[in-house]
């Protein structure tokens, strides 16, 4: 069966520079095992399937995969789902706000001028992380402990450990070790740039096989974001860089406004037509 696909570039203007998503259109009819299937076959960091919504006040409903499994809830297919559903003459009950359903419940996506925003969904663990894990978590990544300020769990779908660092030249010089990681497979980082550039944090999401790296990652700047924002490391409105040691420029924009942590950016259309599935 023929059915519609695109695939979008998230957190940037400028396609080849962000994090792609695979999104196919109307995906009634398809099984669990063909969406892992075809989420294997894409062998992007994630897929995303459209469906009719279940729950009341939902525009759509969104189920996300990995080459591997699937997850409740993913930041950049959260808005490259949406730019997609928009693209294709998607109209939301609500003026500006796109409502998605996923297994993480309710996310809303708000049209930000030119950029798409979600609201970060609630965490499922946070808190500080054992010292025992994190002395663990510091040789997987085989940095010096003098650079480490601070670290904080930050689950919310995929289940990172956050580790703030000294600058963000610590962060672009990481080389992690697998072997190290084998209790801890979603580990973000995070340093500051200094005061008055573009942006001014620096992060790297890294997770298990490999340790392979995340172009740019929602989830984990959505954490990061609540945790900075919260503690008073960072303003309430900052931009994050992520990617740049692979050779992207992802902008994260992140707004802490009330009780609700905005994280958004630019999307970019790269490709559009069908699929048999």
């Amino acid at each position: 069966m023929s059915r519609r696909f695109t695939q979008v570039d998230v957190f940037t203007h400028e396609l080849g520079y962000g994090n792609p998503v695979a999104v196919v259109h109307d995906a009634e009819g398809l099984d669990d095992a063909a969406l892992q299937r075809f989420a294997a076959w894409t062998n992007l960091s994630e897929t995303t399937f459209l469906l009719p919504p279940t729950q009341r006040g939902a525009d759509y409903r969104v189920r996300i995969f990995t080459p591997a499994r699937e997850l409740p809830f993913a930041g950049h297919p959260t808005l490259g789902s949406a730019r997609a559903w928009l693209e294709a003459g998607g109209l939301p009950a609500e003026d500006g706000v796109v409502v998605q359903e996923c297994g993480a419940g309710l996310v809303r996506v708000r049209r930000d001028g030119a950029r798409l925003a979600f609201a970060a969904p609630p965490l499922l663990r946070g808190g500080p992380v054992d010292p025992g894990d994190l002395h663990e978590i510091v040789a997987a990544l085989g940095v010096d402990p003098a650079a480490v300020v601070d670290a904080q769990w930050g689950d919310n779908g995929p289940g990172w450990v956050m580790v703030l660092l000294d600058r963000a030249e610590t962060v672009l010089a990481l080389a992690p070790d697998a072997r190290g990681m084998r209790r801890f497979p979603d580990i973000g980082v995070a340093g500051p740039h200094p005061d008055g550039g573009e942006v001014a944090y620096e992060v790297r999401a890294f997770f298990l096989p490999g340790p392979t790296e995340d172009p740019v990652t929602g989830s984990l700047n959505a954490a990061l974001g609540g945790w900075l924002t919260g503690s008073g490391r960072a303003p309430s409105r900052y931009v994050a860089a992520q990617g740049t040691a692979m050779g992207r420029r992802g902008r994260v924009h992140v707004e802490a406004d009330g009780t609700d942590l905005w994280v958004g950016g630019h999307t970019v259309v790269g490709v559009q037509g069908t699929v048999e599935l």
